[in-house]
């Protein structure tokens, strides 16, 4: 449960770097422009980006790339990284070890 702890706040956390990109673009714009999944996985490594979608096709299943990962990808980024960050920080969350008496 720790280790679930520990990815779930570092994914909450790079969710919020990502909000503070976003917001410090848009104050020096005027204009929102949210950081999508799949940019931000392009200017990290480009290239697992590129091998990632013939494998998923070829050994995963055709249909999980185009309807399911591409709508993903385009989603903005601190979504993409911060729901899950939360779901795990809910379900590795700290449990009372005392049962509670009625």
């Amino acid at each position: 449960m720790l280790i679930g702890r520990i990815i779930g706040w570092l994914l909450v956390l790079a969710a919020l770097v990502m909000l503070g990109r976003d917001l410090i673009g848009w104050l020096d714009t005027r204009h929102l422009s949210l950081v999508a999944a799949g940019d931000l996985w392009y200017q990290v490594d480009p290239n697992s980006l590129l091998l990632a979608q013939p494998a998923i096709q070829r050994h995963v299943a055709p249909w999980l790339w185009d309807p399911v990962i591409e709508t993903i990808l385009l989603c903005p980024a601190m979504l993409v990284l911060g729901v899950p960050g939360l779901a795990l920080l809910w379900v590795c969350r700290r449990r009372d070890r005392r049962r509670r008496r009625r």
